[in-house]
């Protein structure tokens, strides 16, 4: 029974979602491959390992704590050192990253300090002999791709929000650990990070995204868009590459093959013609819903549901909509 290394991501003191994403696919990792320990791994500032006894819920039966002052912001060279370090110390079957800015820069710097292969954007897992299989899109989310990993460890970064955090306690034994190198000898250091969005919910971790295009003709109908966010509470808003490009939003809300990659439980586009580049980075939510004036648009191959009108008379129906259903909960 191999065991499972899960690495927890983390925003200053606090695990992000996807943290414990990792630590709940590594748990089922684990218990599919015969029931080995699924061992965390969180890195962060003095006030860290307050949050052990949390990860422990998700199924970790060890959290291997490192605070120092050194890390309060990510490392690449201490996280890469100390989690390749640590995999190579035990008889570990997997690593599971995620597939975020942080997870796409620390996986493959990993994979190669061992001498494995990594894949990267996983949206599923299974034990088959003495492989694991994952599945993995490619020609830009067109194809899903089937990867038996033989290697071991198999280093694996998953896709954000495919693999839902699950409470699965477990000892939650907490191992206090020094990193693998002094944080202030690192050639590489972050000085700052800088969050969008003045604290909205994240693309990559809503589980509501509403993303517009081109169709809504200019930055300021975005108004539009924030309000049917607004309406539902806890949906993130995101956009084409052609709207980031011409600044009507940020580039940290680009959704798409050179953008950010959701998997939210709905996915709503509003005057999005659904290029392939654009589709790659959403063609996974559970449900799509297309709201475009062109019945040929592209984008309504892929959705489960498609409303062909004009945007500007269709999201303030939908806005209120949602909001007359929300009033009777």
């Amino acid at each position: 029974m191999a065991n499972v290394l899960a690495f927890v991501e983390t925003r200053g003191t606090d695990v992000r979602k996807v943290g414990l994403e990792s630590v709940t696919a590594a748990r089922m990792l684990a218990d599919k491959s015969g029931g080995g320990e699924v061992h965390a791994l969180l890195l962060g500032p003095p006030g860290i390992a307050v949050k052990a006894s949390q990860i422990g819920q998700y199924g970790a039966d060890l959290i291997i704590v490192i605070e120092h002052a050194g890390l309060a912001n990510y490392s690449p060279e201490v996280a890469t050192a100390t989690a390749a370090d640590r995999l190579k110390s035990g008889s570990y079957r997997a690593a599971i990253f995620s597939t975020t800015a942080q997870g796409r820069d620390l996986a493959p710097r990993v994979a190669a300090r061992l001498g494995v292969g990594v894949v990267t954007d996983v949206l599923s897992f299974e034990i088959e002999g003495d492989s694991i299989v994952v599945r993995h899109p490619i020609n830009i989310g067109k194809v899903i791709a089937t990867i038996a990993i033989a290697a071991r460890p198999a280093v694996i970064a998953m896709r954000p929000n495919v693999i839902a955090p699950a409470q699965n306690a477990k000892a939650g034994r907490v191992e206090n650990a020094q990193p693998a190198i002094d944080p202030a000898s690192a050639r590489v250091k972050v000085i700052e990070t800088r969050q969008g969005g003045g604290g909205k919910l994240d693309l990559a971790e809503a589980p509501v995204v509403i993303a517009g295009g081109r169709g809504l003709k200019s930055a300021a109908n975005f108004k539009l868009v924030e309000d049917l966010a607004a309406a539902f509470g806890n949906a993130a808003v995101g956009a084409t590459r052609a709207v980031t490009d011409d600044g009507w939003r940020p580039h940290s809300d680009q959704i798409g093959q050179t953008g950010r990659l959701v998997s939210p439980q709905l996915y709503i586009a509003l005057g999005i013609s659904g290029a392939v580049q654009h589709l790659a980075g959403m063609r996974t939510s559970k449900t799509i819903v297309a709201v475009n004036k062109d019945k040929d648009a592209p984008i309504f191959k892929v959705a489960d549901y498609g409303i062909v009108g004009d945007v500007f008379e269709v999201i303030p129906a939908l806005t209120e909509a949602v909001r007359e259903a929300k009033s009777h909960h």
